[in-house]
């Protein structure tokens, strides 16, 4: 018998999502991510599954007339065209509960090798420079003051294990209050420019959008202490790179990690990578296989999507 639905994946997703996909969808990839390439092979698709790669565009969208959903494996949802799939009456679903854990640990693991200065340390051990115990000073996180700009579901989530697990403060900033995570944690919202001034250490997790572009820029990290620690969870171009290597080259702050950049794949030829007081992964913060499996689950909303049925984490329905 054959399949009832056919779907279009630009990357491949879990074999737990995938399987249960594959029981009533005919499943193909993208051959490449160039939107005339993704144009040729959407004439016939009910569903678009976009990773961190590719995006979905107002053509793309138009040149699918059975289009009936887009999906993120994912939270963050700037490569796809939302106008566009609006007017277009196509349904977008994502999935904002699956790597808030894995994320908001990863702030965790990159805040813990700038404050403990576990890159420097693991490096003058492997050049037999034992003398470096005595000159790499670290900080502790117990007791300090943690920042979060922007709080969602990984803010929040950050914001625990750092006041449950190391006895932070929290502050935030975000256009929306949230009084009972504020209770929870005894956090405290407050303006952009005092939390800057405040915190010990600052998560950004704001959603890239065109009034958060650059948000972070030299008029917020003058106001930082110099031995504040900065790290961008959220997207590349929420902060201004140039400027975070200005105050980072300058020593105005301590450190700052990222796990996403301005510009992707990053290159050798980026600052960043040329100073010691940063540290950076790439862009693989949710990439852990739990997060991975919750992610590929996204197959059901898509499924009950083709199926007439409601979505469980829609961002746009009827």
């Amino acid at each position: 018998m054959g399949k009832k639905f056919k779907a279009l994946l630009y990357e491949s997703m879990h074999q737990a999502g995938t399987q249960l996909l594959e029981e009533k969808c005919e499943v193909i990839y993208a051959r490449s991510y160039d939107e005339k390439e993704i144009i040729d092979q959407v004439a016939d698709v009910d569903a678009i599954f976009i990773r961190s790669n590719g995006a979905v565009t107002d053509k793309i969208i138009k040149a699918a007339p059975n289009l009936k959903v887009i999906v993120r494996h994912g939270v963050g949802l700037d490569a796809i065209d939302l106008a566009a799939a609006k007017k277009g009456g196509v349904k977008v679903v994502y999935t904002p509960q699956a790597n808030k854990e894995s994320v908001a640990e990863h702030f965790v693991a990159l805040a813990l090798m700038l404050a403990k200065k576990i890159r420097l340390a693991d490096n003058a051990l492997r050049d037999s420079n034992w003398q470096a115990r005595y000159e790499l000073i670290g900080t502790e996180l117990r007791g300090k003051t943690l920042g979060v700009l922007g709080f969602g579901r990984i803010g929040q989530q950050t914001a625990r294990i750092c006041r449950y697990g190391f006895d932070m403060s929290v502050l935030y900033f975000d256009p929306i209050q949230f009084p009972a995570v504020e209770n929870e944690l005894d956090a405290q919202r407050v303006d952009e420019k005092a939390l800057f001034k405040a915190a010990d250490f600052i998560s950004i997790n704001m959603p890239l959008l065109s009034e958060t572009q650059h948000f972070v820029n030299a008029d917020l990290l003058k106001l930082m202490k110099p031995t504040a620690i900065l790290i961008n969870m959220a997207r590349g171009p929420v902060w201004n790179e140039a400027d975070v290597v200005a105050a980072l080259q300058e020593n105005r702050i301590a450190g700052a990690g990222s796990d996403v950049y301005e510009v992707e794949p990053i290159t050798p030829e980026n600052s960043l990578l040329k100073l010691d007081n940063f540290v950076g992964t790439p862009h693989m913060s949710a990439h852990t296989e739990e997060a991975m499996i919750r992610m590929s689950m996204v197959a059901k909303d898509v499924l009950c999507v083709l199926e007439g049925k409601d979505p469980e984490y829609p961002f746009l329905s009827d």
